[in-house]
């Protein structure tokens, strides 16, 4: 079983970059399709982005595309997110995900406890 452990949030002013990253343990990284969540204060958790276990599949919600970037080093076992131009709506507690690749559906198993990123405008 794998463990996610998210790091690198904090908090930035509007238009800045940050990079959040997400390790594993416990596991090779290379079997999980990764994928990114956000929830902010009051709202449902948000998809994200994600990305396949050869990196071949990668996919983000309307909302960031352009501005986040997911990639994956399997051999550092690690996941990240790079985050752009950054707007006040981007500020969430941000989730790392994880599922067996080839897995049928679109259900996460194994989450991080999460990193919180701010915005402000």
């Amino acid at each position: 079983q794998v463990q996610l452990v998210e790091s690198g949030g904090g908090l930035v002013r509007a238009g800045d970059s940050l990079r959040v990253s997400c390790a594993a343990i416990g596991r090779a990284l290379s079997v999980y399709t990764i994928a990114w969540f956000r929830q902010a204060p009051g709202k449902e958790r948000e998809f994200v982005a994600t990305m396949s276990g050869t990196g071949s599949n990668v996919k983000y919600t309307d909302s960031v595309k352009g501005r986040f970037s997911i990639s994956r080093d399997n051999a550092k076992n690690t996941a990240y997110l790079q985050m752009t131009d950054l707007k006040a709506e981007d500020t969430g507690v941000y989730y790392c995900a994880a599922r067996p690749n080839y897995t049928p559906g679109n259900d996460y198993p194994y989450w991080g406890r999460g990193t919180q990123v701010t915005v402000s405008s």
